[in-house]
């Protein structure tokens, strides 16, 4: 058995890339390895990142009779979308892998997520709940692919956040309903 001296931890912390991963280097293909895992958690990540912002100010601006009740749970989603950007972001650093050190580059990460353009409540909302199923099957593709390359925390943990999002998204839809 072997072990490792502290030297040579100290020396392979050194040696770890110091760079972060661009994703303009990184060829997206189905095949499942782990660069292509650590590409769609970034991405992730950077969904994550903008729908948090779209659910915090959704919080911020919604006016509507339910507001009360809406302003709370909006407040709960942000917070839980903020856990999950964590969570992804240090699955992603704990396979040695860097995260874009800056907001630009995060965002960069997911160019296509769908903002909304109103500040009309229930099309705000009716926004918010598609965004909330898109990450959803997006955090499914991620542990589909987590599954392959035999990354169960992966697997795991995002799970845990694609169900949050259809949960959320259900909750939402309920809400608008006859509303």
């Amino acid at each position: 058995m072997m072990t490792s001296s502290i030297t040579d931890i100290l020396q392979a912390a050194v040696e770890a890339p110091k760079t972060e991963m661009m994703t303009q280097e990184v060829i997206i293909q189905k095949e499942a390895c782990v660069d292509n895992l650590i590409f769609n958690m970034v991405s992730l990540a950077s969904y994550l990142y903008q729908l948090n912002t779209q659910a915090h100010l959704l919080h911020l601006n919604i006016e509507c009779p339910e507001f009360l009740a809406l302003h709370k749970f909006l407040k709960k989603q942000y917070e839980q979308h903020t856990t999950d950007f964590d969570t992804v972001s240090e699955l992603v650093r704990s396979m040695d892998y860097l995260m874009p050190m800056c907001q630009n580059g995060l965002i960069n990460a997911y160019k296509k997520f769908p903002n909304t353009k109103t500040y009309e409540a229930k099309e705000s909302l009716v926004a918010y709940i598609k965004n909330l199923e898109n990450g959803g099957m997006l955090s499914k593709a991620v542990v589909q692919m987590a599954r392959q390359v035999e990354a169960p925390d992966v697997e795991n943990y995002v799970a845990e956040i694609l169900s949050n999002m259809f949960k959320s998204a259900w909750m939402l839809k309920a809400t608008l309903r006859n509303a």
